[in-house]
């Protein structure tokens, strides 16, 4: 049973790691989604390299934007996904050691 503990601690550990992780993808992906926004309403677009800014294509920059915007969608699905497995593992492996402890205690 103190296996399964440890099992779902490290679980749960895994599970907010994911989630700082998930976090910080959504905010890519918001901050993708606000500069597509600005740009589509302006007429000069610039973009930063290293130290300075210099002008740029505005049609490139949004297309770059995008695939950057479907990069962090697809990233964002399988946190999600991995997510969802996580917490079904910790969810059974709690269940187990609930079972265990009916079990240990109608023995005794």
């Amino acid at each position: 049973m103190s296996e399964k503990v440890q099992q779902i601690q490290i679980l749960q550990q895994n599970l907010q790691q994911l989630g700082m992780q998930k976090q910080q993808v959504q905010s890519q992906l918001i901050e993708s989604e606000s500069a597509i926004k600005e740009l589509e309403s302006t007429s000069q677009a610039y973009k930063i390299v290293g130290k300075i800014m210099i002008a740029s294509n505005k049609e490139d920059l949004i297309k770059d934007l995008e695939e950057k915007k479907q990069t962090n969608e697809a990233r964002l699905k399988t946190f999600i996904e991995q997510e969802n497995t996580l917490k079904q593992n910790i969810e059974s492996l709690q269940q187990e050691i609930v079972s265990e402890m009916k079990k240990d205690k109608e023995e005794n």
